[in-house]
């Protein structure tokens, strides 16, 4: 019920201009859009499970629920379609929710590395498991390691490379 509470209010914040941009976005494709809005859901109940007081921060368990929200939506939506459109698809709706509620530079630096290595992170999987068979316990333990070297970063001029990265402690 608090995960249901916490969707709708984020929907409240949307202005009537940015529910029509979302609204167009789910449109022109709603089999993706509905694959996305599942693995958001279970992204940020897992996330919950394993990161309970840094997954809805700038802190590790952000960084490890958005490169699983990345995976959870290649995931889904690869059971239908092939992994290039999926992963055209996966950035097009991560980086629109970037838009759509946007934060503070450092933030949004972060959270769209954590989705570029959530998206690197599947890819590395695709040439050993068939697109059809994966399954979400695949990208957890991978993630939670990467997570235990995720970097800490302070500014702009920093970059965490091929690492997670976070913003607080």
């Amino acid at each position: 019920m608090k995960t249901l509470k916490v969707f709708i209010n984020t929907f409240r914040q949307l202005t009537f201009k940015k529910f029509i941009r979302l609204l167009k976005l789910s449109l022109s494709n709603p089999i993706f859009s509905i694959l996305s809005f599942v693995a958001t859901v279970r992204a940020y109940l897992i996330a919950k499970k394993y990161f309970p007081r840094t997954n809805s921060t700038d802190g590790k368990g952000n960084a490890f629920r958005h490169a699983l929200w990345c995976c959870l939506i290649l995931m889904y939506c690869c059971k239908v379609s092939s992994p290039q459109k999926c992963i055209r698809w996966c950035k097009r709706v991560t980086d629109f929710h970037e838009e759509l509620f946007p934060n503070e530079p450092l933030q949004t630096k972060m959270d769209l590395h954590n989705n570029a290595i959530g998206i690197q992170f599947f890819e590395s999987l695709l040439p050993g498991v068939h697109r059809q068979f994966f399954e979400t316990s695949f990208f957890i333990n991978g993630l939670i390691e990467k997570t235990r070297y995720a970097i800490f970063i302070s500014s702009m001029d920093e970059d965490a490379g091929e690492q997670l990265m976070y913003i607080q402690r």
